[in-house]
């Protein structure tokens, strides 16, 4: 299917890997402009580059830290400047640490806070008048299943995440027409940082060796396996689309069937 995304430009955040990234990708493969970010500027620059090979639209990256919010301000008139507009923006940030609540400070709280909620909240804020200016203009956001059902040891995320559900339902609302406004809430999905809790739990000895984690993992999915980030980046891609022009305000669980509600 065509998504007529073609010159459109496109801005997501935290995108140097994982499920920013395979949005990215599934955005700048169907000829949309692509301003991908992150901290890390040698790991940005790696992930432009690999982003190229198969884009049809341009990609350009521009060092961020989405905790700051004159870099968020940077950052969308960089994408801006670059483009000429922006029809669409795709939130996404890396998660908060595994924690629990007896092990959580006041400090971790307002982290997370910023990381999930007012990277988001700064990055809107910033692209909003420049949407208003599109005729596609789209936001979606990624955030996780944990703000339906709470997963072990996430508090933070658990906890924090679901400001951002309150906030797309509330600017799919105010925005409208104009703008459209989705959240997507992925699963299980084999990230960088799913990796990495896999590496984590084979060290204090719960998981033998990482296929064992991944089938743990999967045990309790109807689908019986993880999902690959690409899965989530082309429903970003689709939700972005004038292809889903008469959908406002959804949250779009990609967890494989998980979610019992």
């Amino acid at each position: 299917m065509d998504l007529d995304l073609d010159g459109n430009s496109a801005l997501v955040t935290a995108s140097s890997s994982g499920l920013g990234f395979a949005s990215a990708q599934a955005l700048a493969e169907e000829g949309a402009n692509v301003m991908i970010c992150g901290r890390d500027e040698q790991r940005l620059e790696d992930a432009r580059e690999e982003l190229a090979e198969t884009a049809t639209g341009e990609v350009r990256a521009t060092p961020t830290d989405l905790t700051d919010p004159d870099e968020v301000s940077h950052l969308v008139s960089e994408t801006v400047g670059a483009f000429g507009g922006l029809d669409h923006l795709v939130t996404s940030s890396g998660g908060p640490p595994s924690t629990t609540f007896l092990e959580t400070d006041e400090q971790d709280w307002y982290q997370a806070y910023d990381l999930l909620v007012m990277s988001v909240v700064w990055t809107v804020e910033q692209a909003h008048e420049h949407l208003l200016e599109s005729a596609y203009g789209s936001i979606t956001c990624i955030t996780s299943r944990t703000v339906r059902e709470v997963a072990d040891g996430l508090l933070l995320s658990n906890s924090v995440r679901r400001g951002v559900i309150g906030l797309v339902k509330t600017i799919s609302r105010e925005f409208a027409p104009e703008i459209r406004a989705n959240a997507v809430l992925p699963g299980t999905i084999e990230t960088p940082r799913i990796e990495e809790l896999i590496e984590a739990n084979i060290e204090r000895g719960v998981y033998d060796d990482y296929d064992h984690g991944l089938a743990e993992l999967a045990s309790e999915i109807p689908m019986d396996r993880i999902g690959e980030p690409r899965e989530l980046g082309d429903i970003v891609a689709v939700l972005s689309s004038p292809r889903a022009s008469f959908v406002n305000g959804v949250e779009v669980p990609i967890d494989g069937g998980l979610l019992r509600s």
